[in-house]
């Protein structure tokens, strides 16, 4: 493929156009295309390969072991084969060292190697053996070349000097080489934070700093899409179809969009993989498998040495129409590395924005490395789904030459929070400074981003359950420690068919203590989207706080580098698969005003029970358990913060949450406020009045969003058009529009506007009573009710608003009465 330079410059400036996320294209600081053995430059992809006859300061022998540099060439080269092939340089009685000049100390590189045998004269290439070294570092050994070959190798140099070292492997042997290309790559391209490492065995660790490495590429390849040459990549990088590695070819089906993909800060870059790696992706092909509501698309990548290999998945969610539409998991070697991926999350709620996952992958066997995805639990039954763009494969070398042979490099494990799988871009870097230049002066805390262990808590690491009463905590609600021996007891081993559930943090197991305590354990998987510092808030909020509607925690642990936690098992499970999706009847109009109470009751406790507060930050109809008997509770308390202290207004954090429940002057100031809880309840409050998601892809545009579809009917007056139709001859008037305002009121654009939950927990019980008919309603029903602790003396507020707090009594003795009992007292009729 030919052009002309012009034509290649019009093209890239085309290219960075089209990215709205790319100030310039990208342009290597280091930039060797090295033609070996011939003394005419020659242009490959709009690419000057210089002749090393030209520039002889390139290669240098080793006088010492006096080597012969010999050029040769073929002269009848097959049509079509790049110049770049016709000639070569053969080494001979000892090392020759090439030397390329670094202006990028530090920086990530590219180093490919050029191999084609020919014969030319004495010299038969194909019988060549030898080995090369980058810098002291062995890339490989005792190597022959059978046919055209390129090896691709990245490693970061921290030197003024690259030095490639070709080695015959005896006096009688020697080495060649076609061609040599040393680029400089962004250095975004590959991140110091670790991955996870999968051990073969099923055992899960941590790999550090993988660009302290050198990679060799084994497999880089365009799922779902051709092949896409040099030309179409901005690093000259070649990807091959996936066709030949799919297990069940029916099982998969291609898919393509005509529309370039939308990078998003925290996602891939043009670097990372071309557009056309994420215009193109395999999704599930129900068509063929019809028999099976769920199933895996699996590759199989044959792989020899026993090895790490560093695996690198990319995703670009091209199939869905709209967000929070696909749900799915990754699998590798049949263990889950990635549970419940949600690309709308991960790039920043925007559809077809690219996005990449790395991970380590310890091959004590020969292969294959098996890559599976599928869809998640979280899928609705409708929209079962789950896709892949491209792959790449690299081994991790590790060996330097030494001695009698080769001394293999010391790796550090440790374990960290996360794994980051895109690009972090300067302006976020620069941002992230200034909020630790701030969090260091002050003296308030802020989510931990680090992997450190938990403070020591009273008692044996391995005794059966240690009380942590008197821990650091300070819970006195005898929160255990549990060993890992204990939880894997309770499970079985951790047995797939125990499974509740998953989410962010890791599954959910159903599973039973040795003292008969029936638990739900959730455990942390490697590359899930939260990790220790969500660990430890649950533990800390946990273990200090013990009320009827919050999930209280059974024990925890952190053993062999495990973080687990374990909770009371809530028999009727989430709020959600009561209301849609699920095979549960519908509930009553009572039952769910007496869920949503009980969950108010909750979120009042959170908010107003601690010096600060506490703000939940991810209210949503999945964190809201039942009972046997349908008590509702508030779970998972990753994300939640403290609230702000008594001089101050609001919490300034990063943004978190569920979309469709996120409060949008939150998401808009990154200032936090128990207000954004209330507007993540409103949405919950719609959840259970309609029966549908908060966010439902398939329905007309203007449905797709709950809030604001709902809201639109209960301005006009229509809410009753757009209810569960299990409820329509079920809800009195009066207490569905006590319902419909409260909601609205939660949903105020601006949370000065909205009440606190102690408002909405009075106006629930208001609109019970109402439905009840305990109160007699009048053309005045919109009425504000209140009480406190301290007296149950009814307080009329004429009007809509609702804007008088209320402290809920949340005392011990009134944990198991009704919500009927407690609230006997509130405005009649006569009190008015």
């Amino acid at each position: 493929m030919y052009t002309k330079n012009v034509k290649f410059i019009y093209f890239l400036v085309i290219l960075c156009y089209l990215s709205l996320f790319s100030v310039t294209c990208f342009t290597p600081v280091d930039n060797y295309l090295i033609d070996c053995g011939s003394n005419n430059n020659t242009v490959i992809d709009n690419r000057v390969f210089v002749g090393d006859l030209t520039k002889p300061g390139f290669v240098t022998v080793n006088s010492a072991t006096n080597p012969s540099l010999i050029t040769v060439f073929d002269s009848n080269p097959p049509e079509n084969l790049p110049p770049i092939y016709y000639t070569a340089r053969v080494f001979t009685g000892g090392p020759t060292t090439y030397v390329f000049n670094i202006k990028n100390i530090a920086g990530i590189h590219l180093v490919r190697l050029h191999f084609r045998p020919f014969n030319y004269q004495s010299y038969n290439l194909s019988t060549a053996v030898f080995g090369v070294t980058v810098n002291g570092y062995l890339l490989f050994q005792g190597f022959t070349v059978g046919s055209l070959l390129l090896r691709e190798f990245i490693l970061r140099v921290n030197t003024k000097k690259l030095q490639i070292v070709f080695t015959p492997e005896n006096e009688n042997s020697f080495g060649f080489v076609n061609a040599i290309e040393v680029i400089s790559a962004p250095d975004s391209l590959f991140i110091d934070v670790g991955v996870p490492l999968f051990g073969s065995d099923g055992g899960i660790l941590r790999y550090v700093n993988v660009t302290s490495e050198i990679l060799e590429t084994v497999y880089r390849v365009n799922v779902g899409g051709s092949k896409i040459t040099p030309f179409n990549d901005t690093l000259w990088r070649t990807w091959i179809p996936d066709y030949q590695y799919l297990a069940l070819k029916s099982a998969a089906k291609r898919v393509n969009t005509p529309n370039p993909p939308n990078y998003r800060p925290g996602g891939a870059t043009k670097e990372v993989a071309p557009d056309s790696v994420y215009m193109s992706a395999q999704e599930m092909n129900k068509e063929n498998v019809t028999e099976l509501a769920e199933f895996n698309i699996t590759w199989n990548f044959p792989v020899v040495d026993h090895v790490l290999y560093f695996v690198r998945l990319h995703f670009c969610d091209i199939v869905s129409h709209a967000l929070n539409e696909l749900f799915f998991d990754v699998y590798i070697n049949g263990m889950i590395a990635k549970p419940d991926v949600d690309l709308s999350l991960l790039t920043i709620h925007k559809l077809a924005s690219p996005y990449y996952m790395d991970f380590a992958v310890g091959m004590q066997h020969s292969g294959p490395i098996q890559i599976s995805v599928g869809p998640s639990v979280l899928s609705s039954s409708s929209m079962k789904n789950a896709i892949l763009n491209g792959v790449e494969i690299m081994k991790i070398l590790n060996s330097k030459p030494g001695g009698s042979g080769n001394t293999r490099r010391n790796h550090v494990l440790v374990v960290l929070s996360s794994v980051v799988g895109g690009v972090i871009l300067f302006g976020f870097i620069i941002f992230a400074i200034f909020v630790a230049f701030k969090c260091k002066k002050n003296t308030k805390s802020v989510e931990s981003v680090g992997w450190i262990p938990l403070r020591a808590i009273t008692g044996s690491a391995n005794s059966r359950g240690t009380d942590t009463s008197n821990s650091p905590h300070g819970t006195g609600y005898g929160v255990l420690k549990i060993p890992f021996e204990e939880v894997q007891f309770a499970t079985n081993n951790f047995d797939r068919s125990l499974i509740i559930g998953s989410g962010g943090f890791g599954m959910v197991y159903k599973g039973v203590l040795r003292n008969g305590t029936t638990v739900a354990v959730k455990r942390a998987m490697p590359g899930s989207r939260q990790g220790l510092p969500e660990f430890q808030a649950e533990i800390s909020i946990l273990s200090k706080i013990r009320h009827r509607h919050l999930v209280s925690m059974v024990g925890y642990c952190e053993d062999q580098s495990e973080m687990i936690l374990a909770y009371e098992y809530m028999e009727k499970g989430p709020l959600k698969k009561h209301l849609y999706g699920g095979a549960f009847p519908p509930l009553s109009w009572k039952q769910r005003l007496d869920i949503c109470i009980g969950s108010a009751r909750g979120l009042h406790y959170l908010h107003t029970g601690f010096t600060q507060g506490i703000i939940h930050r991810d209210v949503k109809s999945t964190n809201i358990l039942l009972d046997d008997s349908y008590v509702a509770k508030v779970a998972d308390f990753g994300l939640s913060r403290s609230g702000p202290l008594i001089d101050q207004t609001h919490v300034s954090t990063g943004v978190k949450g569920s979309f469709g429940y996120l409060d949008p002057e939150y998401f808009r100031r990154q200032q936090l406020t128990d207000k954004s809880d209330v507007y993540s309840f409103g949405v919950v409050l719609l959840e259970v009045l309609c029966a549908r998601p908060a966010v439902d892809p398939l329905l007309a545009r203007e449905q797709v969003n709950l809030a604001e579809w709902a809201l639109e009917f209960q301005k006009a007056g229509h809410l009753e058009d757009i209810i569960d139709p299990h409820l329509r001859d079920e809800i009195k008037p009066a207490s569905l529009k006590k319902f419909g305002d409260t909601a609205q009121k939660c949903l105020s654009e601006y949370g000065v506007d909205r009440p606190t939950i102690g408002d909405v927990l009075w106006n629930l019980e208001y609109a019970l009573q109402l439905q009840e008919g305990q109160i007699m309603s009048d053309r005045n029903d919109s009425i504000n009710t209140m009480t406190t602790e301290q007296s149950t003396t009814s307080v009329v507020v004429p009007g809509d608003a609702i804007n008088i707090s209320a402290v809920a009594d949340t005392s011990d003795e009134n944990l198991g009465r009704s919500t009927s009992e407690l609230f006997s007292q509130l405005i009649t009729r006569k009190g008015r």
